[in-house]
């Protein structure tokens, strides 16, 4: 007897797919595309939770530490590549346009 399948052939294929214009990422689990934001191309990579397990980061839009296991977004420009990638959290990412950071650091400060 074989296994039963949860799933018909075909899966997948249907509204839930991912856009065609996204970029698979099997190393986070997410999905990878393009917004511009302050006249240049950034790229766009979804975090979930289960891959940032084990890992806390510092979000530049607020300064707060990103907490292991929380899904979140990595951003970093298109012309840099990925050295200049930054995580942040979801809200932060979305609101970037109406915040600012409001702490300054040296530049001898560790980058997070």
């Amino acid at each position: 007897m074989s296994p039963r399948r949860n799933r018909p052939k075909g899966a997948g294929a249907g509204e839930d797919s991912p856009r065609a214009d996204a970029e698979p990422s099997g190393r986070y689990g997410g999905f990878q595309r393009a917004e511009s934001w302050q006249d240049e191309q950034w790229s766009v990579r979804h975090v979930a939770g289960a891959s940032a397990a084990g890992k806390t980061y510092r979000c530049p839009g607020c300064d707060q530490e990103i907490p292991s296991g929380m899904a979140h977004v990595v951003a970093w420009p298109e012309h840099s590549g990925v050295d200049e990638r930054r995580h942040w959290h979801k809200a932060c990412w979305n609101a970037k346009d109406r915040r600012t950071s409001r702490v300054q650091r040296s530049r001898n400060a560790p980058r997070y």
